[in-house]
C-alpha cells in the first residue's frame, strides 16, 4: 500500500536566528485581518446591495473582484519582486490592505467600492503567497505549525471578523465595519514589522522558479483539486446569510460564529492529522459536499445549525491540507507551489461568486449549494486517487 511522505520540508534558506512561534503568530495575524476584509461583504451583502442600489447577485462581485486581483497577483508577485526582502514586502502589503478598506469605507458608489476590493486582492494574495515560505524560514522544520498557524488566522477571521462585522454593520452601518477592519490591519502591519525577522528571497525566486514548478503534473493535479474544493465552497459562501435567513433570520450572527468555530476546530484537526494527508484530502471535500447540501436544504433550525458548523469545519481543513499537499509535491519549489495554490483559490472564489450570484438571482440559493457540493465531491475523488509525493 502506498504511503504518504511526511518528511519535513528542506529549509529554503539558512535558518534565521529568531525561532519559536512568535513569527508564526505575527504572520497569522496578517492572514486573519486580510481574510476578515476579504469575506466581510458576505456578512453584510444585502445591506451593501441596498445602500449602493445593486442586486444581491451583483453585490457578490465585491468578493469576486478581490479574487480576480488575487489570481493575477499570486503567481506574478515573486517575479515582480524577485530579490525584495520578504518581511518588508509583507508589511507593505498590509499597508495596502489598510488603504483598500479605507476606500471601501468611503466609497460613494459600487464602482469605487470595487476599486478598493481589487487593491485588497493584491494585498491578500501577495501576503499569502509569501507567508508560508517566510514562516518556514523563521521556524525551520515546522511546516505543519506554519501551515496550521496561517490557516488558524483564516479560521479566527471567520469566527470573529465576519460575524462581528455583520453585527457592527447591523448596529451602526456597514462602512463602520470596514473602518474597523482597516484599524486591525494597521495593527497587524506593526506586528509583522516588529516580530518578523528580515527574510531574503530565495536565490531562484521569481519567474524561473514558477516556470519549473508549473510543468510538474503531480503539482498541477493538486492545484486543480484545490480549485474544485474552493469553488465548491465559494459558489455558496458569499450567500450564506441568505441561506440562514431563509430558515431562521434570528440566528444569523450566532450561526456565522458557529461556522467559524467549526472552522477553528477543523484547522486544529487538520494539523493533528497532517501525517495522514492523503486520507484527509480525500475525505474532507466529501464532508464539505454533505454539509453544503444540509445547509442549503435545511427546513428546521437544528439541521441548519448542524449543516453550517459542519461546513465551517470541513472547509477550513482545505487551506491546511492544500498548502501541505502542494509543498510536499514540490518541496524545492515551495514558494511557487503555494503561489499557485493561492491562485487556484482566487480563481475559484471569482468563478464561485460569479456563478453563485447568477444562480441566486435566477433561482435562489439552493442551486448554488448543489453546484458547490458536486464540485467538492469531484475534488475528494481526485485527492483520493493522486498522492502528493512518491513514497
Amino acid at each position: 500500500m502506498a504511503t504518504t511522505d511526511t518528511s519535513p520540508l528542506p529549509p529554503m534558506t539558512v535558518a534565521h536566528p529568531k525561532r519559536g512561534i512568535t513569527p508564526v503568530v505575527a504572520l497569522a495575524s496578517g492572514t486573519a485581518v486580510l481574510v476578515t476584509s476579504e469575506f466581510l461583504p458576505a456578512g453584510v451583502l444585502p445591506t451593501i446591495a441596498r445602500h449602493l442600489d445593486v442586486s444581491v447577485g451583483v453585490a457578490g462581485w465585491a468578493v469576486a473582484v478581490t479574487a480576480i486581483a488575487g489570481a493575477i497577483t499570486a503567481p506574478t508577485i515573486a517575479g515582480v519582486l524577485p530579490r525584495a526582502d520578504r518581511q518588508r514586502v509583507l508589511v507593505a502589503l498590509l499597508i495596502a490592505g489598510v488603504l483598500a478598506d479605507v476606500i471601501v469605507a468611503l466609497a460613494p458608489s459600487f464602482a469605487v467600492l470595487l476599486v478598493g476590493r481589487l487593491l485588497l486582492g493584491i494585498a491578500l494574495s501577495g501576503f499569502w503567497a509569501f507567508a508560508f515560505g517566510v514562516g518556514i524560514q523563521a521556524a525551520p522544520g515546522r511546516d505543519r505549525l506554519v501551515s496550521t498557524g496561517l490557516s488558524f488566522g483564516v479560521s479566527f477571521a471567520t469566527v470573529l471578523g465576519v460575524p462581528v462585522g455583520a453585527t457592527v454593520a447591523d448596529a451602526i452601518g456597514w462602512r463602520a465595519a470596514f473602518w474597523g477592519a482597516a484599524g486591525l490591519t494597521a495593527f497587524a502591519a506593526v506586528a509583522v514589522a516588529a516580530l518578523l525577522p528580515s527574510t531574503p528571497a530565495q536565490p531562484s525566486a521569481g519567474f524561473r522558479m514558477m516556470g519549473e514548478a508549473i510543468v510538474r503534473p503531480r503539482l498541477m493535479f493538486g492545484i486543480l483539486f484545490i480549485a474544485l474544493a474552493a469553488f465548491g465552497n465559494f459558489v455558496a459562501y458569499p450567500y450564506i446569510r441568505l441561506a440562514i435567513d431563509r430558515v431562521d433570520p434570528s440566528i444569523t450572527s450566532p450561526l456565522l460564529v458557529g461556522w467559524g468555530i467549526g472552522g477553528l476546530i477543523g484547522t486544529l484537526v487538520a494539523g493533528a492529522l497532517a501525517s495522514r494527508l492523503r486520507a484527509l484530502a480525500g475525505v474532507t471535500p466529501i464532508l464539505l459536499a454533505a454539509a453544503l447540501l444540509v445547509t442549503g436544504f435545511a427546513t428546521t433550525t437544528p439541521w441548519l445549525i448542524v449543516g453550517a458548523i459542519a461546513w465551517g469545519f470541513a472547509f477550513n481543513i482545505v487551506p491546511v491540507l492544500g498548502t501541505l499537499w502542494v509543498t510536499r509535491a514540490e518541496p524545492h519549489h515551495a514558494e511557487s507551489a503555494v503561489s499557485l495554490s493561492v491562485t487556484a483559490f482566487q480563481v475559484a472564489i471569482t468563478a464561485g461568486a460569479a456563478i453563485g450570484g447568477a444562480l441566486v438571482d435566477a433561482s435562489g440559493v439552493q442551486p448554488a449549494f448543489v453546484v458547490g457540493a458536486v464540485a467538492a465531491v469531484a475534488a475528494g475523488v481526485g485527492f483520493a486517487v493522486v498522492r502528493p509525493r512518491r513514497a
